[in-house]
Formats: C-alpha cells, structure tokens, sequence
C-alpha cells in the first residue's frame, strides 16, 4: 500500500502561516522577520519515506544553500511529512543531520536546527505549553548560515533572553490561545 500523494502547495501554505501566525507573529524568533519579507527563506517539501531518503534530499538542500547566494537564499526549511513522524526517531535523526554537515565540510558554516509537531524538550511534559516554540505543522529541518546567526546576535543583543522570552509569551496566550492563532477549533 503507497502512501498518498503529498500536496505541497498546502503544505507550504500551514508552514507558511505557523511562521507567520507564531514565530514571527509572536516574535518567536525576532530574526525570521527580515528573511521571510525579503523572500530570503526557500521552503522545500520532501516526499521521502524512510530516513535514507531524508538524508540524500538533507545533504542536497545544505549543499544548495552552501552554493547559494546568501542576499537571494539565506535559510531553508526541509518540510519531511512522511518521515520521523514521530519525534523520538526525529530527534534521534537530528545527530545524522549534524553528521551530514560535518561530511559535507559545513559544519561551522550552516548548522540544522529543529521543528516538529510533537516537539518536546527534555524534562517536560508533552502538553506543556513551552514545547510549542518549537511545534510546526510538519516535521522540519531549519537549514540556516551560521553567519546570518552572528549577525542576528550582534543586532539583537539579548539573544540569549529568547527562550526565556519566548516561554513567558506561550504561558501567556495558553494552549487555547494556541490553537486559537493556529486556526484549530
């Protein structure tokens, strides 16, 4: 039995209104502003299946973003449906994506960070409400320059207040104000 098709152009527009519902919305990430009006940000949907796959369409998409014009393409979000799933394998994945970088020679020069719908810190329960500054519609790998990071940080000088921040701004909209911002009933 296949698995059906994948519509990317509605999966593309959920990643594209959580971004701008919630992280740039709700200042999430105060960086995502610039790159998201400028058209700087490249979203690919991944029709992979197993973590194989996932690796090979990984390994293109840093390289493409390598290769890449850093004032067209600054950052890229690899959307995976049908793969890691579940979170506990995704995050187990998240140390083959570091080793990707690391084979590919850019590590210190793009870095992968992560998304998905079950996403949950260590320590937390899965409903609490600060897992979601890191839940997106879809499981996701944030391919980003490390160079656009520094010159966020230097732009932003609290940088390191964002977690915090951004837990305090979730314990205040509450999961029915989540699901409120994200159009769920």
């Amino acid at each position: 039995m296949s698995t059906p098709a994948i519509d990317r152009d509605v999966v593309i527009a959920d990643t594209v209104h959580w971004l701008e519902k919630a992280v740039i919305g709700l200042n999430l990430c105060p960086f995502a502003k610039s790159v998201h009006v400028k058209k700087q940000v490249r979203y690919v949907v991944s029709e992979a299946e197993t973590p194989e796959e996932l690796l090979e369409k990984l390994m293109e998409e840093l390289q493409h973003l390598a290769d890449a014009d850093p004032d067209k393409l600054d950052t890229t979000l690899l959307i995976h449906p049908q793969v890691l799933t579940d979170f506990f394998d995704y995050n187990e994945f998240l140390d083959v994506a570091d080793a990707a970088l690391e084979d590919l020679g850019l590590d210190g020069f793009l870095q992968v960070a992560s998304f998905h719908p079950q996403y949950q810190f260590d320590g937390t329960d899965v409903d609490d409400i600060s897992n979601f500054t890191n839940r997106s519609p879809y499981p996701t790998l944030h391919l980003l320059r490390e160079e656009s990071i520094d010159r966020a940080v230097e732009a932003f000088p609290e940088a390191s207040d964002i977690f915090d921040k951004n837990i305090e701004t979730l314990e205040k909209l509450g999961r029915a104000g989540w699901d409120k911002l994200m159009g769920k009933p």
